[in-house]
């Protein structure tokens, strides 16, 4: 699925000056006369498609520019039009491909430089074009890392109206609405145009399409939960003047840009990151705080691991950034953090990700993050100082998925963005992210002061892992979760030594968002362990139903934590994240008998 790339041309030399009667110039260049047809051939690497366009740019002069006709873009067609330049291809080998070009007859006269390159966004493989953009219909990936659920979603490019409304999503784009003329100039290069639409998918910074909503409240408008496809949303947001539709979470905004980039034909898909993080202060390192109960503490923790996060990668040549980085570019529309000013991520080169290099465009760190941060938690003490009781190389960026071509498995392409977690290769990567992000080059007073302040930031990014305490620590479900029953479950502790152990434990849980954001506290309890050599306790852990249905979102998800205080200053920190199923009870009665309950199906 490699990019096609032109390696070397033929001029026709001799052929072109025979048949334009300029043979008989001494110079190395090819002597062409204006309006008259001339041949090359283009040796190609990447096994084109017969299908495959060609584009080609001509420029004369300083400054060249289309508007004074010193400069234009065409690619191959199936005519010759005396008026513009053209280009048609004539034959095509497995490594060759012969095309007849003309100019204008009232082209410019000057030495021209003539450059080739195939289609920035076309993509090889039949079965690939088929599925990426012209497939009206797919799934997204969601829920949690152990228990991944798919969703169906109506991506409806061709229905009617939403070429036009996705026209005029450009259209009503800031870039456009201040330099019109620059901005449709601009719209031959996927960079630019998937760009401007991962900012105008969302709602932060103009009109656009959806406005996000994370606290669980959506009243006067739609909850994210309850969208099934993108034709709805996009012809309200049309048919209601360009007024922003409520309300989206990441996969909406995600199906969304899907739909718009499919109908542009940018072939485009969806991809579901489960332990993504959202690094706000650019470290590479997701930082929580909590108290002595393992509470989060929201003044405290910017940074945070969402259960999971949903995105969009795009299919293109990189030609700002070199023929290695071509391929799929990660694209995102949800507004998390700022990029140039505007809410808008990407396109930033999965190859680039996986390879460490946070340096090329566009928003290389805040992906890279997402998917290869480490995570660390630090206990916040009341004099203010802080202490590191847990951290994880390896727990975030998992089970990366996206929809396989032609059905609706889920495919695992974790090994797109990263090397094998745990790895020597992985590590050495992730160290040369934190250089390229805080790198010796910074020159200038202001520089060294944000180069110091990023070398501390780098000390903390690769510490050590926390010190290992003598007891581990692991919470089980002894029933099922399911909405509307209270939650029974254990937490496990295991004495690693051979002396006895006096264990303080204090347990808390909350209501939160998919984006592990608290809600309501639900649960707070204290117990002492007494642990013997080797010996393994379970303390029970009872949630009642009424604790907690008033607090639970749609999202219904609870996180739970246990601070162990063990002698001589060890800590150990357990989590764990509940999804509550729903339950649902069928009653069947049979004629003369009474009802009869069948019990739950899940």
């Amino acid at each position: 699925m490699a990019g096609v790339r032109v390696t070397k041309v033929d001029w026709q030399r001799p052929r072109n000056g025979a048949a334009h009667r300029t043979e008989e110039y001494p110079c190395p260049e090819l002597v062409i006369r204006r309006g008259q047809v001339f041949g090359l051939t283009l040796e190609v690497s990447g096994d084109p498609d017969s299908d495959e366009n060609f584009i080609f740019t001509v420029e004369t002069g300083p400054r060249a520019s289309e508007a004074f006709h010193t400069k234009a873009e065409f690619e191959t067609s199936e005519l010759q039009v005396s008026a513009a330049w053209t280009a048609v291809k004539e034959a095509q080998t497995e490594s060759t491909v012969a095309v007849s070009l003309s100019s204008p007859p009232d082209a410019a006269i000057g030495r021209y430089l003539l450059s080739a390159r195939a289609d920035d966004v076309f993509l090889d493989s039949e079965e690939e074009r088929q599925e990426y953009v012209l497939n009206d219909s797919g799934v997204i990936f969601r829920g949690v890392e152990k228990h991944i659920r798919a969703q169906g979603w109506n991506f409806g490019q061709f229905e009617e109206d939403i070429l036009s409304i996705c026209l005029a999503i450009l259209d009503r784009s800031p870039s456009h609405q201040a330099y019109p003329a620059t901005d449709v100039c601009r719209r031959c290069d996927p960079v630019y145009v998937t760009r401007v639409i991962s900012a105008m998918v969302n709602s932060n910074n103009d009109r656009g399409v959806v406005q996000g909503q994370w606290q669980g409240k959506y009243g006067g408008g739609t909850s994210p939960l309850h969208w099934s496809g993108s034709v709805a949303i996009l012809q309200k947001w049309f048919k209601g003047r360009f007024k922003p539709v409520k309300y989206g979470q990441c996969w909406v905004f995600a199906g969304v840009m899907c739909t718009v980039l499919r109908c542009l034909g940018i072939a485009t898909r969806i991809v579901s990151n489960f332990n993504s993080a959202h690094d706000t202060d650019r470290n590479l390192s997701v930082d929580k705080y909590v108290d002595s109960f393992g509470r989060t503490l929201e003044d405290l923790t910017e940074d945070s691991m969402w259960n999971f996060h949903v995105w969009n990668e795009s299919w293109f040549a990189r030609p700002d950034l070199g023929p290695a980085y071509n391929g799929w570019q990660v694209l995102d529309a949800t507004p998390q953090e700022e990029s140039e000013g505007v809410f808008q991520c990407g396109p930033a080169s999965v190859t680039a990700i996986r390879e460490g290099d946070v340096h090329l465009a566009h928003d290389g760190p805040f992906v890279f993050a997402e998917v290869n941060a480490d995570y660390v938690i630090w206990l916040w003490h009341e004099d203010e100082s802080r202490e590191r009781v847990y951290s994880d190389t390896k727990k975030i960026g998992r089970c990366i998925s996206t929809k396989a071509v032609g059905s609706d498995s889920r495919v695992d392409i974790t090994g797109l963005y990263k090397y094998p977690e745990g790895s020597r290769k992985e590590r050495q990567v992730y160290g040369k992210a934190v250089r390229k992000l805080f790198g010796a080059e910074a020159r200038g007073k202001r520089a060294r002061a944000r180069r110091n302040a990023g070398r501390a930031l780098w000390r903390d990014a690769l510490l050590e892992p926390a010190p290992s305490p003598s007891i581990t620590g692991k919470f089980k479900a002894l029933e099922p979760p399911v909405l509307g029953h209270d939650l029974k479950l254990a937490l496990c502790l295991t004495n690693l030594t051979a002396r006895a152990q006096r264990v303080q434990v204090n347990v808390s849980a909350a209501t939160i968002l998919y984006t592990r954001k608290p809600v309501a506290e639900i649960l707070q309890e204290s117990h002492v362990v007494r642990l013997g050599p080797q010996e393994e306790k379970k303390i029970p852990i009872v949630i009642a139903y009424s604790q907690y249905k008033e607090d639970l979102t749609e999202d219904k998800k609870i996180l739970l934590a246990a601070m162990c205080l063990v002698a001589k200053g060890e800590k150990l920190l357990v989590e764990k994240d509940i999804t509550l199923e729903d339950f649902i009870t069928i009653k069947r009665t049979r004629p003369g008998a009474p009802g009869e309950g069948l019990g739950p199906l899940q």
